[in-house]
């Protein structure tokens, strides 16, 4: 389960949503983008997961930051921790609404978050075996999907599809234009949507933390990170860009639901549909779950109020839930006043991507201070970043 949530977790509509836009940005050099932040942040799980690993009794890296760096950090990422997964959640929220209208274009638009969001915090009220259960099953159909859509690419191409357009499948289009054929603007462009489809990937840090041997599922989840990243991301954009050259690729557009429908599986592009439609909800779901954690880690840090303490019968935190569900209704008024809804996604996810690398700076100053202040845990570790100070001064940078 732990793995399947790491996969889930790593798996969002940054790459059902939001790869349109970064293929049209980045062209070939895509790849490149998503490879480099994939080795990047495998570096800095590793790292945390050294941490962990050091003294059992963390819960989080926030009791990692407020240990090794100073209260202030334990605060700090606390609550920017906090404000990452209610702003995700929020743009999560955003993408379900865009999916549902595929199939109901005319419905208001407020409908959809009000009932997601009654959703969510009914799941969540449950207790966190049934997160686990719901995560797991989640991530199974993302899995599925990806798969799929690799295969049913591979396909296209050995067949000889030509679009409606003219535009023949062949894999030569996945390399024509050059690694930078936008320039390096267009591949740094490419990051903002890129590093948001990997948010999440730290939610292997929370959940290893309240399994069973934290020992064996943690490394072995965190070392499945570059397998991931290698077959569903850059696999499922090889397949797609085999099919559509990368210029012709709509960036408002998913697309997943646009291959599946050139493929003439009118039926599988709703299925598609329905698919990332759970990935978004997935994704809410796990944003929901660890801010609640969050908001109740920090009201016995003494960073928020007391009220936020208080656990319900089946000890899940019902206050610190409720205030993080009601807060996704903002969503609302982003999508009345958005030009589109993947405006109002990269606005959201914008603020997101930049709060969450301030997070992962914080793991990795936290492992410098750990290398400083505990050399004896270090020395005795049996799970260490590769290369030590110096990947972590190259993360940082």
């Amino acid at each position: 389960h732990v793995q399947l949530i790491a996969i889930g977790g790593a798996i969002g509509t940054g790459l059902f949503m939001g790869s349109g836009k970064t293929i049209s940005l980045a062209g070939p050099g895509v790849f490149l983008v998503y490879a480099v932040i994939g080795a990047i942040l495998f570096l800095v799980m590793r790292a945390l997961g050294e941490v962990l690993l050091s003294n059992l009794s963390y819960k989080s890296f926030a009791d990692v930051a407020h240990d090794l760096i100073g209260p202030w950090a334990g605060f700090f990422v606390g609550w920017t921790y906090y404000v990452c997964w209610l702003v995700t959640a929020v743009a999560e929220v955003i993408v379900i609404t865009g999916y549902v209208r595929y199939w109901w274009p005319h419905l208001p638009l407020w409908i959809t978050p009000v009932v997601t969001v009654i959703l969510l915090f009914g799941l969540n009220l449950a207790t966190v075996k049934a997160f686990g259960e719901i995560e797991f099953w989640f991530s199974i159909i993302k899995i599925v999907a990806i798969m799929a859509l690799v295969v049913v690419g591979v396909l296209m191409v050995l067949r000889g599809f030509t679009a409606p357009n003219g535009a023949h499948a062949q894999f030569s289009n996945i390399w024509r234009g050059g690694l930078f054929p936008n320039g390096l603007s267009g591949f740094f462009g490419a990051f903002q949507i890129a590093i948001f489809a990997f948010v999440g990937t730290e939610l292997v840090g929370t959940a290893a933390a309240e399994a069973k041997d934290p020992e064996v599922t943690l490394p072995r989840a965190i070392n499945a990170i570059p397998v991931r990243i290698v077959l569903f991301y850059l696999g499922a954009l090889a397949a797609i860009m085999a099919v559509t050259p990368w210029r012709e690729i709509d960036p408002k557009e998913s697309p997943f639901v646009a291959m599946f429908a050139l493929a003439g599986l009118g039926v599988a592009a709703s299925v598609v549909n329905f698919v990332v439609l759970t990935a978004a909800a997935s994704s809410a779901n796990s944003g929901v779950y660890s801010t609640s954690r969050m908001l109740f880690g920090l009201s016995w840090a003494d960073n928020a109020p007391h009220v936020f303490r208080k656990l319900t019968a089946r000890s899940v935190p019902g206050v610190s839930l409720a205030v993080t569900c009601a807060s996704l209704l903002t969503s609302i008024p982003l999508l009345y006043t958005s030009k589109s809804i993947i405006a109002a996604f990269t606005t959201v996810t914008t603020v997101a991507s930049v709060l969450f690398i301030l997070v992962w700076c914080v793991i990795v100053v936290s492992y410098l201070r750990f290398l400083t202040l505990r050399p004896e845990l270090h020395r005795a570790s049996t799970f260490r970043l590769p290369g030590e100070r110096g990947a972590a001064w190259l993360c940082l940078a």
